[in-house]
């Protein structure tokens, strides 16, 4: 069997929910273009109401597009929904697991519903991937959030499909699981699994994702790899730790300048314009004298701020 370039594929993809008493329908998804190519850990990000869950709800056959194209793992969802879904694991925001079966059976339970036969289950081997294996048969409802996000892991695993699909996996969830979690998911992804991951946490993105889409009101509005998309921005900053410690950002035009909560000082310059040495001088011109310096890259936040901060949505009669 040949295996298909990209995990999933969304061509001119829309989602309208109609208006009710008079109001105009929303618009979810303006014909979204991605493709997520197979073996990657791909990052979809983009503040609340940009159009993230209603995608995978799409991809996971719980919610009907309106138009488009959309396939995983080559599977046209509209033509083989079934096999489609199968070919995805989901672990959604919300813990949804029975607080009355133990995570043993509650992996049975979910592996028997992806008509997994008995044999071929991995059910012990899950649990110990995930840290489970000394709380098996305890009820769900003694186990711990952490425990439980941890379950919710292993159920989208029992079928062991090629895609995997992260909404928000680490909300709530304390640094250490959050670092076991990343370490599963990233050998999942050695092993083949194409990771889809939706967070908040960006560092969490830019630590762990070989390519990210950025989505605001319904729209892709960058889709590029990691690298490159973090070279959009040209702007730099220089970090002076003063002699003296200042009371307030001192002007330094045509530089913007930020104290941060340690007392350092933050110089943002753009490289096209000026270089290291001419921030320096306009610092010390001012009379402020430093102990330490160094520079800083512009990292995820500085990118995903610059293309969704601010930005308003289309006017109705435009949509």
């Amino acid at each position: 069997m040949n295996l298909p370039d990209n995990a999933i594929e969304a061509v001119k993809l829309t989602k309208t929910y109609a208006g009710g008493h008079g109001t105009a329908p929303m618009h979810a998804l303006k014909g979204i273009d991605l493709a997520i190519p197979r073996g990657s850990i791909f990052g979809l990000l983009g503040p609340n109401g940009a159009g993230k869950s209603t995608f995978i709800n799409i991809l996971a056959g719980l919610t009907k597009k309106t138009s488009g194209k959309v396939t995983v793992w080559g599977r046209d969802i509209d033509h083989r929904p079934r096999d489609a879904r199968a070919a995805i694991g989901v672990v959604p925001q919300e813990i949804a697991a029975d607080v009355f079966f133990t995570p043993r059976e509650s992996l049975d339970v979910q592996a028997g519903m992806y008509g997994v036969p008995g044999p071929e289950r991995r059910t012990d081997a899950l649990l110990a991937a995930l840290g489970l294996s000394d709380k098996a048969n305890a009820y769900v409802r003694q186990l711990s959030g952490g425990m439980k996000r941890r379950l919710m892991v292993a159920k989208a695993m029992v079928h062991n499909p090629p895609v995997l699909i992260l909404d928000e996996p680490t909300a709530g969830v304390d640094v250490e699981l959050r670092r076991q979690l990343w370490d599963y998911v990233v050998g999942l992804n050695r092993q083949g699994v194409t990771i889809l991951l939706t967070t908040h946490y960006l560092e969490e993105a830019e630590e762990l994702c070989d390519l990210i889409a950025i989505m605001n009101h319904g729209r892709v509005v960058a889709c590029e790899p990691k690298d490159q998309l973090l070279r959009r921005l040209d702007t730099r900053a220089v970090v002076l730790t003063p002699e003296t410690p200042l009371a307030a950002a001192p002007a330094l035009p045509p530089f913007e300048t930020r104290l941060r909560p340690g007392g350092e000082l933050a110089i943002s310059f753009k490289t096209a314009e000026a270089g290291v040495e001419e921030v320096l001088a306009t610092a010390r011109a001012a009379g402020i004298h430093f102990k330490d310096l160094r520079t800083e890259e512009p990292d995820l936040e500085d990118v995903f701020l610059s293309l969704t901060y601010g930005a308003a949505p289309e006017p109705a009669e435009a949509r």
